[in-house]
């Protein structure tokens, strides 16, 4: 394992996407999907085959290595199809796995392997999250999204079935707490307020670490007040955030980001730019993002419904402000406008407009300097004919 991992990223780290920009060269979108396919199956195959490491740690690093490519977001679209082609056989597989008599003649042991999903994974992650102070609300939200269990765990399963250490019945209860556990997910989102308010009644540590505010979701008190007046709150630090980011700051603009990642605020504040981490859908996260002095929110978010929330909640605050969202079509964008939500552009027509404004620049461009051509030689004619 170690000399397979040694020798990708030594030398897969810079050979594949020396590779795949040779490939992209000859301008064969084929031979571009093809070459991909062929990467990430034959190192997969070779891992395993050569180093004897299993082929999912195979296909794991050669994907990490491809993705150090420029051309890796065009490799993953290439094989986008197949992918899901491929997870459609994948749960179609499971599915044929799983017994369903094994609810009727085991129910107490599916129980008990639910309850050690929901409950067991759930308590596990809800200590830790605590144990890393982060606020109740934090702990409960990670501690409910962690309570199922997904396809990673069918591929152990699986390995046990081959090693002999785990019986066809184990798959079989893995495969029935699998499919509950994540219909009931939903679920466990929706009773999280019940939990944090019972919690919160009961145990008197979690009233504190609910008083807890994290400080990632406050802006900080350096930041100059005149700073913070008139100016643009951008909601998403993704990567059509980041590009908006990166044109709004080379125009000096006062600009504020709300980001549901901690990690990206963290990197924020590290580049100096203001920036505060929660959702922004909260009253509490816009205010600190002092939306009520704002002059517009850019929603980085391609969802129409959280965008529309958070333009509701945006709007109490400061009944002035105006809004930008991308949207998916012409009659999304139009029904947004109509409705007083925000400007909506199409990514789409904003292209083709891009396209043909820099066509018209450069046409202009070379009209304006053949005018000046001419008018410089006719200048120089006069002066050789002493007519200036």
């Amino acid at each position: 394992v170690f000399g397979f991992i040694a020798l990708m990223l030594i030398v897969g780290k810079r050979l594949l996407p020396w590779l795949l920009r040779q490939v992209a060269k000859t301008g064969s979108r084929e031979l571009f999907t093809l070459s991909v396919l062929v990467f990430a199956i034959g190192i997969a195959y070779g891992a395993a085959e050569i180093f004897r490491v299993s082929f999912a740690l195979g296909a794991f690093f050669s994907g990490m290595v491809m993705r150090e490519s420029r051309y890796s977001h065009r490799a993953a679209m290439e094989s986008l199809p197949l992918r899901d082609a491929f997870s459609v056989i994948f749960f179609v597989g499971v599915g044929m796995m799983f017994d369903p008599r094994i609810l009727i003649e085991q129910p107490l042991h599916v129980l008990a392997v639910l309850a050690i999903i929901i409950l067991g994974k759930g308590l596990v992650a809800f200590f830790l999250v605590l144990l890393f102070r982060y606020p109740l609300h934090t702990a409960i939200t990670v501690s409910a999204s962690l309570a199922q269990i997904g396809e990673f765990s069918f591929i152990l399963a699986a390995l046990g079935i081959q090693l002999g250490i785990l019986p066809q019945e184990g798959m079989s209860l893995v495969l029935a707490s699998a499919i509950i556990s994540i219909a009931l997910n939903p679920f466990a989102f929706a009773s999280a307020d019940f939990v944090r308010a019972f919690i919160k009644k009961h145990w008197a540590f979690a009233r504190r670490m609910d008083a807890r505010t994290d400080p990632m979701s406050l802006m900080p008190d350096d930041v100059d007040s005149e700073f913070l007046r008139g100016h643009i709150v951008l909601i998403g630090d993704g990567e059509k955030g980041e590009k908006i980011l990166s044109l709004l700051l080379e125009r000096n603009l006062s600009v504020v980001v709300i980001d549901e990642n901690r990690t990206n605020v963290e990197s924020l504040r590290g580049r100096k730019i203001n920036a505060v981490c929660g959702e922004a859908s909260d009253p509490a996260i816009l205010i600190q993002a002092h939306i009520q002095d704002a002059a517009l929110v850019i929603m980085a978010v391609e969802n129409e419904i959280t965008c529309r929330k958070i333009m509701e909640t945006a709007r109490l605050l400061n009944t002035k402000i105006e809004a930008i969202m991308p949207a998916g079509t012409d009659e999304e964008a139009l029904r947004l406008k109509e409705e007083n939500v925000a400007a909506s552009f199409v990514p789409d027509d904003l292209l083709a407009k891009a396209i043909v404004q820099f066509a018209m620049e450069r046409y202009g461009r070379q009209e304006e300097e053949a005018r000046i051509t001419k008018e410089s030689q006719e200048i120089k004619k006069a002066l050789d004919r002493g007519a200036l």
